[in-house]
Order: structure tokens, then sequence, then C-alpha cells
């Protein structure tokens, strides 16, 4: 079992910039693919970008594939979001989220999940 904290939300002006950190503890984050997750006001959970275990491969949703950056780094056990030119149509709470394979985009997919951490953007 592993446990994730997610961390770095706030709020941000449009066109502005973020790094969110997804924190593990319990297990070695390097047997599980990432994810990253945000869930609006009133609607469903999305996915938004995924990192295989070894971070060489990458999946993004294509509403953020050209702005936001996934990353790992396993010696620390910390995988980041980096999202950059943000809109206020980002604004959502983001999960972290642990599964098996990094092409999976559908919630119930993956296994472990952080608390969440709010991203809001001003326009």
């Amino acid at each position: 079992q592993v446990q994730l904290v997610d961390s770095g939300g706030g709020l941000v002006q449009a066109g502005g910039s973020l790094r969110l950190s997804c924190a593990a503890s319990g297990r070695t984050l390097g047997i599980y693919a990432m994810g990253w997750f945000r869930q609006a006001p009133g609607k469903e959970r999305d996915f938004v970008a995924a990192i295989s275990q070894s971070g060489r491969s990458t999946h993004y949703s294509t509403s953020v594939e050209d702005r936001f950056t996934i990353s790992r780094d396993n010696a620390r056990n910390t995988v980041y979001l980096q999202m950059d030119s943000l809109n206020p149509e980002d604004t959502a709470v983001y999960y972290c989220a642990a599964g098996t394979r990094y092409t999976n985009t559908a919630p119930d997919q993956y296994r472990y999940w952080g608390q969440g951490t709010q991203v809001t953007v001003s326009s």
C-alpha cells in the first residue's frame, strides 16, 4: 500500500504557472504508473496526465498537452505536474493517483489517491 499527499495548489492569475507535487510513503513509488486528475465543482473527475514507472513515457489529455508537464523523481518518491499558461477553465481540485499502466485514463483504473489540492485561476 502507498499513501499519497498532494500539494502545491493555490490561486494564480490567468497565464501564470503552478507546480503540483505528489509525495508518496509506504511503498516505493517506482513500481506504480502515476496519474493526475482534476475535478471541478459539479463535474466528473477527469484525466489530466500520466507517466510510466520509469518516467520515459507520458500521456496527456488534449486540453493540457501543450501546457502541462508531468515528471517524476523516483529517488525522492515524488511526482510533479508543472502547469503553465493556466486559464480559468483549469480551476479544479487536482488529485494524483497510483496505478499500473500510464495509458489508463479512467479514475477507477487507479488504486491509490492523494487528498487533492485546490487550483484556482482568476481571469
